[in-house]
């Protein structure tokens, strides 16, 4: 570190120490003065005692007494390594003897194992002392002895063995996924190890952005060289503020000193490690503390403490347990795993009994009132071979007949498991999807009925009457382009937006076309976008979706379920109609009944026509593992897991208190998500359902047929009153009356077999007029 130090060379370093030069990744011991004075101020702690290894630790002693000032706390200073022979019993009877049971200690992490066993031997670790501990390898010391003394014994950690980038350190390095092994200490990363992680990270963050080329340095000889980067390397490394891939938690440097993380407030309990608040050098001591998981130990002959009880399980029977996956001969109950072997440790944590495991297979059991007799695992409870049993075993009054269980641990209900839906086979008309039938209706009569406005206004105006012959200067007829069948050809042109031949020329005609085209187009618009919709997005169809449609075997779906147990007895003592002519069916097909629920869930995957009736929580369990299978509807019933036990157990009311309170502090919730959604999963692509395509309906589209209704009536307004001007400018040139005139116009209109106009009729009343000369072409331009 000196030739570091005169060379100007960069370098990191991972433990406590007061050396000013370099960069130190480890806490100050300023800043660990600051967490213990928030504990200690906390704690409310009036005198203590404060219990040093040497005099590196004096620092942190001397920034106490500085926060505390003039009115602190009464302190008793003592060093426990006197001798420098790891004997401290001498120092710690002196504790024992003192009027003091409050205690802080600092010490490194290779002795501090040591104190807490000879504090142990001398008698001081019971339920009269509070330890605070200052060392930040608290979580990697065994502590499995001391989880019962009742000692209050708090710590402080830089990083939690449940965080990701630990937990996937840990699986790198050969050590099993399940971190609850670690609760009571024994982490196999100390805080040098992580830091020198972190320090490695530290210095790829930084070479990554400035160059740093190795060369050679002598250091022999004395020389007043030094690296020409070395000191912008440092400054650079003080600028960082890194978050990512990091074990301890974001590193940024005021001066050399690390600053930015966070310490874990650990408090030890008889469950094992528990996080009970956090500390940070802004808002300084944070409680996050659960309900307490103190012992429940009786101070009479009962108590469990030391009991040791036979617990049956069904193996192989996932999550609830199954054999470990290893490579490695296991025996004993470290051989199993699950939910239930959680749970049972759990309690064993908090009660203090010791269990074997024994594989009680996949009868849980059934009794007979009649003849007092029971199968599975009622009968070994009962004959007193087992003492408890954990597994999916319903609570049900025939059990309860038999044995005891105690509150549920879990609740349920029994649900369908199916395939997922399929995609379905595309029908014949799919292209009609994107609208809906009323959309398709409405488009069609507006379609007819612009086609008919076009007809009708084309008639009307006289500048759709056109010369068929340009190059007769007097024509003697006029023919009209709005047919019927033009009419509707120019419509559908519009509509397809290919357009026609036909141009429509008066203001009217042109103000329907105007409209017209414009609602093509946002309904051919929404149309084509729909369909890109409907062709890309599947529409999956099931066969089932309720148990109604189970129940009367649609599409020809059977059903079945375990052959025994709480399921198969729901249907047999069930009243409901619907369940009864299931139970009929079941009775009656027994070959759709299974062994056990992993048979019921092969077939479900293997069979596009059979349904797997089973409890709630394990299709949970099998849809997260299985990405084609799905639960359909919702759950039949309501009932509950439990612990099964003998009648009249004396030690029922002790797992029933211990069980709510780890429902209250949420360690059965954890435990759950642990084994349903991490242990195993990830298989299936967690993505999210894409929406269903929807067809438009009016309510989408109502305002485009709004304007073109209004649209249309304005024009076929505006044709009627242009029609009957021209009708009366013509009347008043030729000096024929005003009626006549209509009357024959109309006439002429309304006959919709004629579609040439004849210009010099006898039969006109313009002929007999003075002028009749006068073209009714002259006076359409006129």
């Amino acid at each position: 570190m000196s030739i570091c130090d005169a060379m100007d060379i960069p370098h990191i370093y991972s433990y406590m120490s007061e050396y000013a030069e370099g960069f130190n990744l480890h806490p100050h011991p300023a800043d660990l003065a600051k967490a213990l004075y928030s504990l200690i101020t906390e704690f409310n702690w009036t005198r203590f005692i404060f219990l040093y290894e040497s005099a590196d630790y004096l620092n942190i002693l001397n920034e106490l007494t500085t926060l505390f000032g003039m009115n602190g706390p009464v302190v008793t200073v003592l060093r426990y390594d006197m001798h420098l022979n790891g004997n401290y019993k001498q120092v710690l009877r002196r504790v024992r003897k003192s009027v003091d049971n409050r205690i802080v200690v600092v010490g490194s992490s290779e002795t501090m194992p040591e104190f807490l066993n000879q504090a142990q031997q001398v008698g001081i670790i019971n339920e009269d002392y509070k330890y605070i501990i200052g060392n930040l390898d608290f979580h990697s010391f065994d502590l499995e002895e001391y989880k019962y003394s009742e000692a209050n014994i708090t710590g402080l950690r830089l990083f939690s063995p449940e965080k990701m980038a630990v937990k996937e350190l840990l699986l790198k390095m050969g050590y099993p996924s399940d971190q609850d092994e670690f609760r009571n200490g024994s982490c196999p990363i100390t805080v040098e190890m992580a830091l020198t992680y972190d320090a490695v990270q530290l210095f790829a963050e930084t070479l990554k952005n400035l160059p740093f080329k190795p060369v050679p340095q002598n250091c022999s000889q004395r020389t007043e060289s030094v690296r020409d980067d070395g000191s912008s390397f440092k400054n650079y490394m003080r600028t960082l503020r890194l978050t990512d891939r990091l074990l301890t938690g974001p590193i940024f440097f005021e001066g050399n000193v690390r600053k930015g993380y966070h310490l874990d407030v650990i408090e030890l309990q008889p469950s094992g490690i528990v996080k009970v608040g956090t500390w940070d050098a802004q808002r300084e001591y944070r409680a996050q503390r659960l309900a307490a998981t103190t012992a429940q130990f009786d101070n009479i002959d009962n108590s469990l403490a030391n009991k040791t009880f036979i617990v049956l399980l069904s193996v192989p029977n996932k999550p609830y347990a199954q054999l470990v996956e290893t490579f490695k001969q296991l025996e004993g109950n470290s051989q199993y795993e699950g939910y239930g072997v959680d749970l049972i440790k759990e309690l064993a944590d908090k009660l203090g009994f010791n269990f074997t495991f024994v594989n009680g297979g996949n009868d849980y059991g059934s009794y007979n009132k009649t003849s007092n007799e029971s199968t599975g695992m009622l009968r070994e409870i009962m004959m007193g071979r087992a003492d408890l049993a954990i597994t999916d075993l319903t609570i049900t009054s025939e059990r309860e007949e038999a044995i005891d269980f105690t509150i549920p641990f879990m609740n349920l209900g029994i649900a369908i498991l199916y395939l997922k839906p399929q995609k379905a086979t595309p029908e014949l008309f799919t292209f009609m999807d994107p609208f809906s039938e009323e959309v398709w209706w409405f488009l069609g009569f507006s379609f007819l009925a612009v086609a008919l406005s076009f007809f009708i206004l084309g008639r009307l105006s006289p500048s759709e009457w056109d010369n068929p012959y340009p190059c007769i200067e007097e024509p003697e007829e006029l023919e009209n382009q709005f047919t019927i069948g033009n009419s509707i050809w120019f419509t559908t042109g519009a509509l397809l937006q290919q357009g026609s031949e036909i141009g429509p020329k008066a203001l009217s005609t042109r103000t329907v076309a105007t409209f017209w085209l414009f609602f093509t187009l946002i309904v051919v618009s929404s149309y084509t976008a729909n369909l890109a919709a409907f062709l890309t997005i599947e529409k999956p169809q099931s066969l089932i979706n309720s148990v109604d449609d189970l129940a009367d075997n649609k599409d020809g779906v059977v059903y079945g379920a375990k052959r025994t147990g709480s399921t198969r007895n729901f249907f047999l003592t069930s009243e409901d109609d619907r369940y009864k002519k299931m139970n009929k069916f079941m009775t009656e097909h027994p070959e759709h009944l299974t062994e056990d629920n992993q048979e019921g869930v092969r077939r479900v995957k293997t069979s596009t026509h059979y349904a797997f009736l089973m409890e709630s929580t394990s299709i949970e369990y099998n849809t997260k593992r299985e990405c084609n299978l799905k639960k359909i509807g919702d759950a039949l019933d309501e009932k509950g897991y439990g612990i099964a036990m003998r009648k009249n157990w004396p030690h029922r009311d002790k797992f029933n208190n211990a069980l709510l309170e780890l429902q209250e502090q949420g360690v059965l919730e954890k435990m759950k998500n642990k084994w349903w959604n991490e242990v195993g999963t990830g298989i299936c692509a967690t993505k999210e359902d894409a929406p269903d395509a929807t067809p438009l309906d009016m309510n989408n589209l109502e305002g485009v047929f709004f304007v073109l209704l209004v649209g249309s009536c304005c024009a076929l307004l505006y044709g009627i009153i242009s029609w009957v001007l021209f009708v009366m400018k013509k009347a008043h040139h030729y000096r024929v009356p005003l009626r006549e005139a209509l009357k024959e116009e109309f006439q002429f209109v309304v006959d919709f077999n004629n579609y040439v106009r004849v210009l010099k009729s006898s039969a006109s009343i313009y002929s007999r007029s003075r002028q009749s000369s006068m073209s009714v072409a002259s006076m359409a331009d006129s």
